[in-house]
């Protein structure tokens, strides 16, 4: 038996694999994983490749939150949003500034564009489908008290009592700015032959209504009392 000068025999080496054959074993054992994971990746390019280009939006002006009719827009009732332009509806504006200041026309939902028909124009035209009728009632102090997007019942009444008598139901209530004319005379709300005196007393309530209560409306100014009467 040989022996080593200086006493025990020195440690055998472990022969290394070579590199190689390391990765290959590596990867056969892992082989699922990365086909997993090969698979994951070629079915998100597809569901990206298939999936269709965003529409186009533009800006809207919108209801910050609920508004009833009548109200007065502030800076802090319109939100402004992007919405696809297929959904925008026709008139509707696209900044805050183009709407504050204007008079909401009906009950406005949170999230509502403020386009046409909401709001109260500045022509004093009425929602689609009403008229503008000036209407003098016999109590000045009722009309000093109606608002602007009020709803109300207009009632006839004759001098000598009985049961009043509708003649437009629901009619809305529009703003009715004067200018004097070089007679004195006060022209309200822009509306050909409608004049009256100077006096707030005697200014006439504009109403849009139905064109089919027109007539009767008509008629009952001519002989007859009426009176306002605000509903929901």
């Amino acid at each position: 038996m040989s022996t080593f000068a200086g006493g025990a025999p020195p440690p055998l080496e472990r022969r290394r694999a070579p590199l190689g054959i390391t990765v290959r074993a590596v990867l056969w054992r892992t082989r699922f994983l990365v086909a997993a994971l090969f698979v994951g990746v070629a079915a998100s390019v597809a569901a990206d490749a298939a999936r269709p280009a965003p529409p186009p939006t533009v800006p809207v002006a919108v209801a910050a939150h609920v508004l009833a009719a009548g109200s007065v827009l502030r800076a802090d009732d319109v939100a402004v949003v992007r919405m696809p332009v297929a959904l925008v509806p026709d008139g509707a504006p696209t900044s805050a500034a183009a709407v504050v200041g204007g008079s909401i026309a009906v009950p406005v939902a949170a999230g509502l564009p403020l386009a046409t028909g909401v709001l109260i124009p500045d022509d004093l035209a009425g929602p689609d489908g009403t008229v503008v009728a000036a209407v003098r009632l016999a109590d000045p102090a009722v009309a000093s008290l109606l608002g602007t997007g009020m709803r109300v019942d207009v009632l006839a009444a004759t001098a000598e009592g009985g049961r009043g008598k509708v003649v437009a139901e629901r009619a809305l209530v529009l703003p009715a700015p004067a200018a004097r004319g070089r007679d004195g005379a006060t022209t309200v709300g822009g509306i050909t032959g409608v004049t009256g005196s100077a006096s707030d007393d005697d200014r006439p309530v504009l109403l849009a209504v139905r064109p089919g209560e027109v007539a009767d409306l008509a008629a009952a100014s001519a002989g007859a009392l009426l009176s306002a009467v605000v509903v929901p």
